[in-house]
């Protein structure tokens, strides 16, 4: 019991020294999958949002909605 004890508390020192050691490097690795994910979003979304193509074209249908129009 008192082995199993001193090996889960090994494994812990360890995993805390390793990350420790390493916060920096794991860190900008989240930082980036983060920027990563939030770009392909955007720029996946971006196109039907704003109605054009993925290909760059300027969109030619009309607004989607019918404008007020002032009774004066």
């Amino acid at each position: 019991m008192a082995i199993v004890s001193f090996g889960v508390s090994a494994a812990v020192v360890a995993g805390g020294v390793y990350i420790y050691q390493n916060k920096e490097a794991i860190a900008d690795d989240i930082k980036q999958q983060v920027v990563d994910a939030a770009t392909s979003g955007v720029s996946g979304a971006l196109p039907g949002m704003l109605g054009g193509s993925s290909s760059g074209e300027a969109a030619t249908s009309p607004l989607p909605i019918d404008l007020p129009v002032s009774p004066f």
